[in-house]
Protein backbone atom coordinates (compact mmCIF):
# COMPACT_ATOMS: atom_id res chain seq x y z
CA UNK A 1 0.00 0.00 0.00
CA UNK A 2 3.04 2.34 0.85
CA UNK A 3 5.14 1.81 -2.09
CA UNK A 4 1.71 2.41 -4.89
CA UNK A 5 1.10 5.44 -2.54
CA UNK A 6 4.30 6.61 -3.05
CA UNK A 7 3.81 5.58 -6.86
CA UNK A 8 0.49 7.76 -7.09
CA UNK A 9 2.01 10.58 -5.32
CA UNK A 10 5.14 10.82 -7.98
CA UNK A 11 2.77 10.35 -10.97
CA UNK A 12 0.20 13.49 -9.20
CA UNK A 13 3.52 15.48 -9.22
CA UNK A 14 4.23 15.08 -13.36
CA UNK A 15 0.58 15.36 -13.91
CA UNK A 16 -0.06 18.79 -12.30
CA UNK A 17 3.35 19.44 -13.58
CA UNK A 18 1.91 18.60 -17.19
CA UNK A 19 -0.84 20.80 -16.52
CA UNK A 20 0.66 24.15 -15.79
CA UNK A 21 2.68 23.75 -18.76
CA UNK A 22 0.03 23.48 -20.77
CA UNK A 23 -2.13 26.47 -19.23
CA UNK A 24 1.00 28.63 -19.05
CA UNK A 25 1.13 28.21 -22.95
CA UNK A 26 -1.94 28.94 -23.54
CA UNK A 27 -2.55 32.03 -21.26
CA UNK A 28 0.59 33.59 -23.54
CA UNK A 29 -1.20 32.53 -26.54
CA UNK A 30 -4.01 34.95 -25.63
CA UNK A 31 -2.25 38.03 -25.88
CA UNK A 32 0.21 40.35 -24.01
CA UNK A 33 -1.25 41.39 -20.65
CA UNK A 34 0.81 44.89 -20.53
CA UNK A 35 -1.55 46.21 -23.32
CA UNK A 36 -4.16 46.04 -21.02
CA UNK A 37 -2.43 47.36 -17.52
CA UNK A 38 -1.32 50.62 -19.65
CA UNK A 39 -3.55 53.17 -20.84
CA UNK A 40 -4.49 53.85 -24.77
CA UNK A 41 -2.44 56.66 -25.14
CA UNK A 42 0.97 54.59 -23.74
CA UNK A 43 3.78 54.89 -25.91
CA UNK A 44 5.68 52.10 -27.52
CA UNK A 45 8.94 52.96 -25.27
CA UNK A 46 6.31 52.73 -22.24
CA UNK A 47 5.07 49.51 -23.11
CA UNK A 48 8.50 48.05 -23.84
CA UNK A 49 9.93 49.44 -20.66
CA UNK A 50 6.55 47.45 -19.02
CA UNK A 51 7.18 43.99 -20.60
CA UNK A 52 10.66 44.67 -19.20
CA UNK A 53 9.65 45.40 -15.89
CA UNK A 54 7.39 42.60 -15.89
CA UNK A 55 9.68 40.44 -16.99
CA UNK A 56 7.83 39.55 -20.85
CA UNK A 57 10.49 40.29 -22.31
CA UNK A 58 12.18 37.28 -22.08
CA UNK A 59 11.83 33.96 -24.20
CA UNK A 60 9.06 31.85 -23.17
CA UNK A 61 11.17 28.93 -21.66
CA UNK A 62 12.64 31.42 -19.62
CA UNK A 63 9.62 33.19 -18.25
CA UNK A 64 8.75 28.99 -17.42
CA UNK A 65 11.42 28.17 -15.88
CA UNK A 66 11.59 31.46 -13.42
CA UNK A 67 7.64 30.26 -13.00
CA UNK A 68 8.10 26.84 -12.24
CA UNK A 69 10.78 27.81 -9.20
CA UNK A 70 8.69 30.38 -7.81
CA UNK A 71 5.78 27.91 -7.83
CA UNK A 72 7.51 25.59 -5.80
CA UNK A 73 8.25 27.49 -3.24
CA UNK A 74 4.27 28.88 -3.22
CA UNK A 75 4.95 31.90 -4.96
CA UNK A 76 2.60 32.18 -7.91
CA UNK A 77 3.42 36.14 -7.82
CA UNK A 78 1.27 39.15 -7.99
CA UNK A 79 -2.00 39.38 -9.89
CA UNK A 80 -1.46 42.24 -12.18
CA UNK A 81 -5.14 44.01 -11.51
CA UNK A 82 -5.02 43.44 -7.77
CA UNK A 83 -1.24 44.12 -6.94
CA UNK A 84 -1.59 41.24 -3.95
CA UNK A 85 -0.10 37.80 -3.84
CA UNK A 86 -2.25 35.83 -6.82
CA UNK A 87 -2.64 32.67 -4.22
CA UNK A 88 -4.00 34.55 -1.58
CA UNK A 89 -6.57 36.08 -3.35
CA UNK A 90 -7.19 32.58 -4.83
CA UNK A 91 -7.70 30.75 -1.38
CA UNK A 92 -10.03 33.82 0.11
CA UNK A 93 -12.42 32.74 -2.44
CA UNK A 94 -12.16 28.94 -2.55
CA UNK A 95 -14.02 28.74 0.66
CA UNK A 96 -17.33 30.35 -1.14
CA UNK A 97 -16.60 27.71 -4.07
CA UNK A 98 -15.93 24.76 -1.76
CA UNK A 99 -19.38 25.17 -0.01
CA UNK A 100 -21.17 25.06 -3.48
CA UNK A 101 -19.15 22.10 -4.73
CA UNK A 102 -20.04 20.23 -1.54
CA UNK A 103 -23.55 21.48 -1.46
CA UNK A 104 -24.05 20.14 -5.19
CA UNK A 105 -22.24 16.55 -4.09
CA UNK A 106 -24.68 16.02 -1.41
CA UNK A 107 -27.66 16.74 -3.46
CA UNK A 108 -26.48 14.67 -6.34
CA UNK A 109 -25.59 11.95 -3.52
CA UNK A 110 -28.87 12.06 -1.31
CA UNK A 111 -30.89 12.17 -4.51
CA UNK A 112 -29.41 10.65 -7.50
CA UNK A 113 -28.67 7.51 -5.39
CA UNK A 114 -31.96 6.85 -3.70
CA UNK A 115 -33.68 7.49 -7.22
CA UNK A 116 -31.78 5.00 -8.76
CA UNK A 117 -31.96 2.14 -6.36
CA UNK A 118 -35.53 2.64 -6.23
CA UNK A 119 -36.28 2.32 -10.19
CA UNK A 120 -33.83 -0.71 -10.24
CA UNK A 121 -36.04 -2.10 -7.42
CA UNK A 122 -38.69 -1.40 -9.40
CA UNK A 123 -37.55 -2.48 -13.09
CA UNK A 124 -40.31 -2.56 -15.32
CA UNK A 125 -42.81 -0.48 -13.45
CA UNK A 126 -44.29 3.42 -13.81
CA UNK A 127 -42.13 4.89 -11.33
CA UNK A 128 -38.81 2.95 -13.18
CA UNK A 129 -39.99 5.11 -16.41
CA UNK A 130 -40.25 8.32 -14.87
CA UNK A 131 -37.51 7.98 -13.57
CA UNK A 132 -35.83 7.28 -16.64
CA UNK A 133 -37.89 10.00 -18.45
CA UNK A 134 -36.63 12.69 -15.21
CA UNK A 135 -32.99 11.76 -15.73
CA UNK A 136 -32.98 12.02 -19.79
CA UNK A 137 -34.80 15.20 -19.91
CA UNK A 138 -32.26 16.48 -16.86
CA UNK A 139 -29.27 15.81 -18.37
CA UNK A 140 -30.44 17.24 -21.53
CA UNK A 141 -31.27 20.76 -19.63
CA UNK A 142 -28.43 23.18 -19.51
CA UNK A 143 -27.20 24.07 -15.99
CA UNK A 144 -27.20 27.96 -16.75
CA UNK A 145 -30.64 27.76 -18.20
CA UNK A 146 -32.04 25.92 -15.39
CA UNK A 147 -30.19 28.61 -13.39
CA UNK A 148 -32.09 31.32 -15.27
CA UNK A 149 -35.49 29.97 -14.74
CA UNK A 150 -34.94 28.86 -10.73
CA UNK A 151 -34.19 33.22 -10.05
CA UNK A 152 -37.29 33.54 -12.87
CA UNK A 153 -39.66 32.01 -10.07
CA UNK A 154 -38.21 31.43 -6.80
CA UNK A 155 -36.85 34.76 -6.49
CA UNK A 156 -39.15 36.82 -9.24
CA UNK A 157 -42.46 35.78 -9.04
CA UNK A 158 -42.32 33.57 -6.13
CA UNK A 159 -40.05 35.80 -4.19
CA UNK A 160 -38.86 33.12 -1.29
CA UNK A 161 -35.44 32.69 -2.86
CA UNK A 162 -32.33 35.51 -3.17
CA UNK A 163 -31.56 35.74 -6.63
CA UNK A 164 -27.64 36.57 -6.09
CA UNK A 165 -24.85 36.65 -3.32
CA UNK A 166 -23.51 34.32 -0.98
CA UNK A 167 -24.98 35.00 2.34
CA UNK A 168 -27.43 32.74 4.49
CA UNK A 169 -28.68 29.39 3.60
CA UNK A 170 -31.29 31.00 1.02
CA UNK A 171 -28.79 32.10 -0.96
CA UNK A 172 -27.20 28.63 -1.33
CA UNK A 173 -30.26 26.50 -2.40
CA UNK A 174 -30.45 27.41 -5.96
CA UNK A 175 -27.02 27.88 -6.90
CA UNK A 176 -26.51 23.90 -5.17
CA UNK A 177 -28.98 22.42 -6.88
CA UNK A 178 -28.39 24.42 -10.15
CA UNK A 179 -24.87 23.12 -10.15
CA UNK A 180 -25.92 19.64 -9.27
CA UNK A 181 -28.69 18.49 -11.56
CA UNK A 182 -26.60 16.99 -14.29
CA UNK A 183 -24.81 15.03 -11.88
CA UNK A 184 -27.46 14.00 -10.15
CA UNK A 185 -29.40 12.72 -13.51
CA UNK A 186 -26.16 10.86 -14.49
CA UNK A 187 -26.10 9.26 -11.10
CA UNK A 188 -29.30 7.62 -10.81
CA UNK A 189 -28.58 5.85 -14.53
CA UNK A 190 -25.71 4.37 -13.33
CA UNK A 191 -26.90 3.33 -10.17
CA UNK A 192 -30.12 2.22 -11.43
CA UNK A 193 -27.90 0.07 -14.24
CA UNK A 194 -25.34 -1.15 -11.60
CA UNK A 195 -28.36 -1.93 -9.70
CA UNK A 196 -30.13 -4.15 -11.90
CA UNK A 197 -26.67 -5.72 -12.72
CA UNK A 198 -25.82 -7.12 -9.51
CA UNK A 199 -29.04 -7.83 -8.97
CA UNK A 200 -28.86 -10.26 -11.58
CA UNK A 201 -26.38 -12.20 -9.60
CA UNK A 202 -26.18 -15.71 -8.38
CA UNK A 203 -25.31 -14.37 -4.83
CA UNK A 204 -28.48 -12.88 -5.18
CA UNK A 205 -30.45 -15.58 -6.08
CA UNK A 206 -29.15 -17.57 -3.43
CA UNK A 207 -30.00 -14.52 -0.47
CA UNK A 208 -33.83 -15.06 -1.83
CA UNK A 209 -33.72 -18.59 -1.96
CA UNK A 210 -32.46 -18.12 1.86
CA UNK A 211 -35.98 -15.62 2.76
CA UNK A 212 -33.73 -12.59 3.11
CA UNK A 213 -35.94 -9.71 3.30
CA UNK A 214 -35.36 -7.31 -0.02
CA UNK A 215 -34.60 -4.31 1.94
CA UNK A 216 -31.58 -6.35 3.59
CA UNK A 217 -30.51 -7.79 0.09
CA UNK A 218 -30.58 -4.64 -1.78
CA UNK A 219 -28.53 -2.95 1.26
CA UNK A 220 -26.43 -5.29 2.36
CA UNK A 221 -25.54 -7.20 -0.67
CA UNK A 222 -26.61 -5.17 -3.86
CA UNK A 223 -25.65 -1.83 -3.02
CA UNK A 224 -22.12 -2.74 -1.64
CA UNK A 225 -21.12 -4.22 -4.73
CA UNK A 226 -22.59 -2.15 -7.45
CA UNK A 227 -20.65 0.52 -5.28
CA UNK A 228 -17.10 0.64 -7.27
CA UNK A 229 -18.48 2.37 -10.15
CA UNK A 230 -20.44 4.74 -8.17
CA UNK A 231 -17.47 5.81 -6.38
CA UNK A 232 -15.53 6.38 -9.14
CA UNK A 233 -18.16 8.88 -10.90
CA UNK A 234 -18.38 10.53 -7.30
CA UNK A 235 -15.05 11.39 -6.97
CA UNK A 236 -15.12 12.54 -10.99
CA UNK A 237 -17.94 14.38 -10.20
CA UNK A 238 -16.34 15.72 -7.07
CA UNK A 239 -13.47 16.71 -9.20
CA UNK A 240 -15.75 18.43 -11.95
CA UNK A 241 -17.74 20.36 -9.24
CA UNK A 242 -14.80 22.11 -7.54
CA UNK A 243 -13.49 23.43 -10.58
CA UNK A 244 -16.68 23.31 -12.85
CA UNK A 245 -19.01 25.79 -11.57
CA UNK A 246 -17.98 28.63 -13.14
CA UNK A 247 -20.96 29.55 -15.22
CA UNK A 248 -23.09 28.88 -12.22
CA UNK A 249 -21.17 31.53 -9.93
CA UNK A 250 -21.17 34.09 -12.85
CA UNK A 251 -25.21 33.81 -12.95
CA UNK A 252 -25.41 33.94 -9.33
CA UNK A 253 -22.97 36.67 -8.58
CA UNK A 254 -21.22 33.87 -6.21
CA UNK A 255 -17.75 35.25 -4.80
CA UNK A 256 -16.21 32.07 -5.74
CA UNK A 257 -12.83 30.74 -7.40
CA UNK A 258 -14.35 30.36 -10.86
CA UNK A 259 -15.81 34.06 -10.96
CA UNK A 260 -12.46 35.25 -10.03
CA UNK A 261 -11.18 33.50 -12.62
CA UNK A 262 -13.26 34.48 -15.53
CA UNK A 263 -12.29 38.12 -14.34
CA UNK A 264 -8.99 37.25 -14.31
CA UNK A 265 -8.60 35.43 -18.09
CA UNK A 266 -10.92 38.88 -19.09
CA UNK A 267 -7.72 41.06 -18.10
CA UNK A 268 -5.28 38.42 -18.80
CA UNK A 269 -4.21 38.16 -15.38
CA UNK A 270 -1.95 35.11 -15.80
CA UNK A 271 -0.94 34.42 -12.10
CA UNK A 272 -4.59 34.48 -10.99
CA UNK A 273 -4.95 31.68 -13.29
CA UNK A 274 -2.20 29.93 -13.01
CA UNK A 275 -2.50 29.65 -9.16
CA UNK A 276 -6.99 28.91 -9.48
CA UNK A 277 -5.87 25.79 -11.86
CA UNK A 278 -2.57 24.67 -9.62
CA UNK A 279 -5.17 24.32 -6.64
CA UNK A 280 -8.24 22.79 -8.34
CA UNK A 281 -5.72 20.34 -10.26
CA UNK A 282 -4.22 19.26 -7.05
CA UNK A 283 -7.40 18.66 -5.70
CA UNK A 284 -8.59 16.48 -8.81
CA UNK A 285 -5.58 14.54 -8.46
CA UNK A 286 -5.99 14.14 -4.31
CA UNK A 287 -9.65 13.33 -4.96
CA UNK A 288 -8.65 10.52 -7.36
CA UNK A 289 -6.06 9.60 -5.15
CA UNK A 290 -8.55 8.88 -2.77
CA UNK A 291 -10.94 7.17 -4.77
CA UNK A 292 -8.60 4.34 -6.01
CA UNK A 293 -7.56 3.36 -1.87
CA UNK A 294 -11.00 3.60 -1.45
CA UNK A 295 -11.58 0.38 -4.01
CA UNK A 296 -9.43 -2.32 -1.48
CA UNK A 297 -12.17 -1.10 0.85
CA UNK A 298 -15.35 -1.93 -1.10
CA UNK A 299 -13.82 -5.02 -2.84
CA UNK A 300 -11.30 -7.61 -0.93
CA UNK A 301 -10.13 -9.00 -4.25
CA UNK A 302 -8.02 -5.34 -4.96
CA UNK A 303 -4.73 -5.33 -4.17
CA UNK A 304 -1.76 -2.71 -3.79
CA UNK A 305 1.17 -5.08 -3.28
Amino acid sequence: MGSYVIKRVIQAFFLIKLVMVIVFLLLHMTGDPVLIMLDTDATSEDIAEMRKVMGFDQPLWVQYIRFFKSALKGDFGESIEHGEPAMALVLERFPATLEMALGAFMFAVVIGIPFGCLAAFKEGSLYDKICIGITVLIQAVPDFWLAIMSIMFFSVFLGVLPSFGRGGWQHFIMPAFAASTYHMARLARLMRSQMLEVMRQDYIRTARAKGLNEKVILMVHALKNSAIPIVTVLGLDLGILLGGTVIIEVVFAWPGVGRLVIEAISNRDFPIVQSAVFLMASGFVLINLMVDLLYAYLDPRISYA
